[in-house]
């Protein structure tokens, strides 16, 4: 039989919701090396710390090297589930067992195993609008009906919140937030927003999913608690992950949540989907955190660049953005949205950007329901300042000719 071959197969019929992304196929013409690019959510490769990776891969392999390439239990690398309640404990307030930790294959897997074991085709998922995208793709493959609120500068609103609470059928299956520096636009909930979301949850039996990829990465401003770790709060599942601490290409992660019942279904729908999250890598990423002061020193590192990076992108927006343009300014995170004038089409920019050798990610795949056209998302992380720069001088240059 041909290898490639054509012929029609009957696909499951939640397929058709999963579509390929515009958006990816013209980034495809700016990923020329003198293409600077504001696309990706990518971290500084230049900060990984390969040599502190190296070095503990060789502790656990000479410790236990059969043990580390063996297969494990679903749940997690022990260890690793007891620094991640210590971690959880001392970073953002919450009190959750080990027990009640399970070690994912990067956040985006315990996105798609909530989706796999709460949401039936048609259940009502709501989230902030906009929102990060690779949640709204996990979710619609479940065929979730999702409902997006708008948010403001203190994050999603609580008044539109009672509102849709008030308004739809079944009892939505959950709320999925990103309080701290959201994706795409960099905003930050405040602690009283959080108390206001937290207490309406409880009051309508509704779990709160908190995804929190960017937490250490902060800049400016002040530390604030997990929505779960509040008094008025009631069940939660909360995403965290080594991604951005250490290394996205290790794919560890942690979902803690509230609910045991919950937590024995993330469990179960895992051991159908990958057994367990790789055990050598587990205990790698183990090794590595549990030498806390080395990583409090790494975290520092890189909030400094990373902090330096974002004030280069907001000062050399204000010289060469138009009338009319602004901005988010993130206390912390990967990423700043920018609005436009209103005429300007971000997906009609991207096709242009070529001309100007340079890229960013179009607000339109964000939203859910009403589509602004006139948004787009940076990131700051990756590029180095003197390249922001000159990748905010060609995006100046390309919105002047829009």
């Amino acid at each position: 039989m041909n290898a490639l071959s054509a012929s029609p197969l009957p696909f499951a019929s939640r397929m058709a919701s999963l579509r390929p992304s515009a958006i990816r196929e013209i980034l495809k013409t700016t990923e020329s090396p003198d293409v600077i690019s504001f696309a990706g959510g990518l971290p500084a490769a230049e900060f990984f710390p390969c040599e502190e990776i190296r070095a503990a891969a060789d502790a656990v392999l000479q410790s236990d090297g059969p043990g580390a390439l063996q297969y494990g239990i679903t749940e997690g690398y022990g260890p690793l589930r007891e620094w991640a309640a210590g971690h959880l404990r001392e970073t953002v307030g919450l009190e959750v067992p080990p027990s009640q930790i399970l070690i994912t294959h990067g956040s985006q897997q315990g996105l798609d195993l909530l989706g796999k074991v709460l949401i039936d085709p048609g259940d009502t998922v709501i989230v902030e609008s906009p929102a990060y995208l690779g949640a709204l793709q996990a979710f619609q493959a479940y065929q979730a009906n999702v409902v997006g609120i708008p948010a403001d500068e203190e994050g999603l609103r609580a008044d539109l919140l009672a509102e849709t609470l008030a308004q739809v059928g079944p009892r939505p299956k959950f709320l999925y937030l990103i309080p701290n520096f959201q994706n795409p636009t960099g905003t930050s909930m405040s602690v009283r927003r959080r108390r206001e979301i937290a207490r309406l949850a409880r009051e309508h039996d509704l779990l709160v999913v908190e995804d929190d990829p960017y937490g250490r990465l902060r800049y400016s401003g002040e530390e604030s608690p997990a929505l779960g770790a509040l008094p008025d709060a009631g069940d939660w599942a909360y995403l965290g992950t080594a991604s951005k601490i250490l290394a996205p290409g290790l794919r560890v992660a942690w979902l803690a949540t509230s609910h045991r019942g919950l937590y024995e279904k993330l469990v179960t729908g895992k051991q159908s989907c990958d057994l367990h999250t790789s055990t050598l890598n587990q205990r790698i990423v183990w090794q590595a955190v549990s030498q806390t002061a080395w990583l409090d020193s790494h975290i520092r590192r890189i909030r400094q660049a990373y902090g330096a990076r974002r004030d280069a992108m907001l000062r050399t927006l204000e010289m060469h953005l138009p009338k009319g343009a602004h901005w988010t300014h993130p206390d912390g995170g990967l990423f700043l949205w920018v609005t436009l004038p209103g005429a300007v089409d971000t997906i009609e920019l991207l096709r242009q950007a070529g001309s100007c050798k340079v890229a960013f990610v179009p607000g339109a795949p964000f939203w859910v329901g009403n589509v602004p056209k006139n948004t787009l998302r940076l990131n700051f992380s990756h590029a180095a300042e003197p390249l922001i720069e000159e990748g905010i001088a060609r995006l100046g240059l390309l919105v002047a000719r829009s």
